[in-house]
């Protein structure tokens, strides 16, 4: 045993005579006073948290940096923080990789990765969607749900399905292999999709619908996942965007598709809604097993790349300082997350877009039929919804790319709704004139849906570390979840056709998602500050100009280079 070393595990001692000791590999050394034990794998670096304390506490902050010093310019990455499979395939310093190079590895990513993405979430939406469709289809005659709220409450307890399971299923995504999770969930919603053909009364609709909401919450937290885990940061954007706008391919096709079924008519021994259910979930068995052998769980267990390939593939991602994965769970890091005001803006905006937009979606056929659409035309009328709201988020997505503007975009796609909707509550359907604008002015509602699709891409490229990032995921999916319970419930049936009050709702929630998105631009830029105020006083430029602790499993506010994109 050489001087200085402990038998105990994870522990240095610095000797009493001050001589300075090589870091192990893999740990790093800190300079602290004489005699003093310090567990180096245990230490978190938490005393970099920006966001809780003051102006004064800022000057003794920066004190403990300057005295810690050594963690910011270390070159030696702590393994105890990095996966052991991104240790196989990580270099310990950044390697720079082409551009050529670049695009060549983010092909084969959209290849294998990104056309899974938008195909899965193109049938999870189709499937969604189907409620919606057999409205007019006649289901609620043949159920006997035009009592009450009962057609309602078929949308609202997938969502509370999945308010109980989503923090549970987040807590799996991270620690198991992630396309075949995906895949088995998959082949589940599609057989209780199609079991849908065999109810008759609301007990065995809202049985089924609540087990859809179970299988499928798992949906858009694992795609939110492998957008960081597959995409630089600047990538994300684009790539959350092409997955989510299927819910507009699914207006498109879905209509139209809805149409086709709808000519099997009701008077067969196969209603047409009993068909709907049943090819969708047919399709959806089929591609979940087709999920399962095709998609790679992680860069690093891709075999369908070449080792360097795969070893690229991981170092693009070097700069994100998000991390791609790490099974370690790490309690403070939850306190972290409850504690951070941004996963509480997140979760707001959640909640007042999808709120409106699981009662659009749900009663637009009720809704734009009373405009005295007849059946087929409020079919296709939905294909026409469907490509507005591909052009609002691919703009959207566009405008942040060549702005560099999240939050600022976000705002000036909910002004519109706003105006939509007082349409809507002011005009009342009385010529072709009126029909046509209040159909329009329905359109219009739809824009704020970008502010949904931003806001995923913020919380895939602004929070970092894995179980940190697990529960500000969960959280949010949690309130988007509620959003849909509550959403189809302000839709009442006494308040038909003008539905007054559901308007009324909808104003409220853009009015609050407006003072959310200002105030999480206002809490990003200031944290931004913070952080740049502690690197010039300590006298630095950068806390890890090469990048070596970026693959560390460190959050977004223990990381001094780490900076937030609003």
């Amino acid at each position: 045993m050489t001087k200085g070393d402990d038998p105990q595990q994870g522990k240095e001692v610095v000797p009493q005579s001050g001589i300075e000791l090589t870091p192990q590999q893999g740990l790093e050394v800190v300079p602290v006073e004489e005699g003093i034990e310090v567990d180096s794998q245990k230490r978190d670096f938490k005393d970099v948290d920006m966001g809780e304390y003051k102006s004064k506490q800022d000057i003794s902050h920066v004190e403990q940096v300057i005295s810690y010093s050594d963690d910011l310019v270390k070159d030696n990455m702590d393994i105890t923080r990095v996966d052991k499979e991104i240790q196989a395939y990580a270099a310990h310093e950044q390697v720079e990789i082409d551009e050529e190079t670049n695009k060549r590895l983010k092909k084969l990513v959209d290849r294998r990765v990104l056309v899974i993405m938008i195909i899965t979430y193109f049938l999870q939406a189709l499937d969604k969607g189907t409620m919606s469709f057999s409205a007019i289809m006649g289901i609620k005659q043949d159920a006997n749900l035009e009592d009450g709220q009962k057609y309602s409450w078929l949308t609202t307890c997938i969502y509370i399905a999945v308010l109980i399971v989503e923090y549970p299923t987040n807590w799996i995504i991270q620690r198991v292999p992630i396309g075949k999770y995906l895949g088995i969930n998959i082949c589940l919603w599609g057989t209780i999709l199609a079991l849908h053909a065999a109810c008759h009364n609301f007990a065995g609709l809202v049985t089924v619908r609540t087990l859809l909401g179970i299988f499928e919450a798992c949906c858009q937290p694992i795609f939110v996942v492998l957008s960081s885990m597959w995409y630089k940061r600047e990538e994300q954007a684009a790539t959350v965007t092409y997955w989510y706008m299927m819910n507009g391919a699914q207006q498109i096709v879905g209509g139209l598709l809805a149409y086709c079924f709808t000519l099997i008519g009701g008077d067969k021994a196969l209603k047409s809604w009993q068909a709907l259910f049943m090819t969708y979930g047919v399709i959806s068995v089929f591609w979940g097993l087709f999920v399962i052998w095709w998609m790679p769980d992680s860069p690093m267990r891709a075999k369908c790349f070449s080792e360097e390939d795969k070893r690229l593939m991981v170092e693009r991602l070097r700069s994100n300082q998000t991390g791609i994965q790490n099974r370690k769970f790490r309690a403070y890091q939850i306190r972290e997350a409850l504690l951070d005001p941004q996963m509480w803006c997140y979760c707001a905006v959640q909640m007042f877009t999808t709120l409106p937009t699981s009662g659009l979606g749900a009663f637009f056929g009720i809704i734009v039929s009373s405009f005295n659409f007849t059946t087929l035309q409020t079919q296709l009328l939905a294909m026409v919804l469907g490509a507005y709201i591909i052009v609002i988020l691919l703009s959207s997505a566009w405008l942040v790319k060549k702005t560099g503007q999240n939050t600022l975009i976000m705002l000036c796609f909910i002004i519109p709704s706003f105006i939509g909707t007082i349409v809507l509550i002011t005009v009342e359907n009385t010529t072709l004139s009126t029909k046509v604008g209040l159909l329009i002015s329905y359109y219009i509602t739809m824009s704020f849906w970008s502010a949904q699709t931003l806001t995923l891409s913020m919380v895939s490229r602004n929070i970092a570390g894995a179980t940190k990032k697990s529960t500000v995921v969960a959280a949010t999916f949690i309130s988007w979840a509620a959003g849909n319970a509550i959403g189809p419930q302000v839709f009442l049936d006494w308040d038909a056709p003008r539905y007054h009050i559901a308007w009324s709702v909808h104003l409220a929630c853009y009015a609050c998602m407006v003072s959310a998105v200002v105030f999480l631009r206002f809490h990003l830029k200031r944290e931004n500050a913070k952080k740049d105020k502690i690197l010039a006083e300590a006298g630095l430029s950068a806390a890890d100009p090469n990048l070596v602790h970026a693959f560390e499993d460190k959050t977004d506010r223990e990381n001094l280079n780490f900076r937030y994109v609003y």
